[in-house]
């Protein structure tokens, strides 16, 4: 199974600008009314993804001082302290694993693979 290529997106005068600088002209094309409307079902699917990422992210930041908190300071796995081990290791690979996760979704949505709410389409 091949994997699709990735293609960096850019706003219609960037690409106008970059167009330019290999010496191609042209101007893009407008985006019809139904794909205006799907590019911002899109974009309110993503803003959703990335806040719930970034609620998620800010639930362990806050939630590491309160559980470093109930841990006694003197519990040792080892010689190290857990608390040392709490905060040098537990916090980047779940946020590394948030990332991978807000990104899954972000593109499942753009690929239309993701199921969009019925609200969203409403609007």
């Amino acid at each position: 199974m091949s994997r699709q290529r990735r293609v960096a997106v850019t706003s219609p005068q960037t690409r106008v600008a970059l167009a330019a600088r290999r010496g191609v002209s042209g101007v893009p094309r407008s985006l019809t009314g139904e794909e205006l409307r799907a590019a911002a079902r899109i974009r309110r699917r993503q803003l959703r993804i990335a806040a719930s990422t970034l609620a998620a992210a800010a639930l362990l930041l806050v939630g590491l001082p309160v559980l470093l908190g109930v841990v006694p300071v003197g519990l040792r796995l080892g010689p190290v302290p857990v608390v040392w081990i709490a905060v040098a290791l537990l916090p980047y690979p779940v946020l590394a694993g948030l990332a991978h996760w807000q990104l899954r979704r972000a593109e499942r949505t753009e690929d239309g693979t993701e199921r969009v709410d019925a609200g969203s389409r409403a609007r």
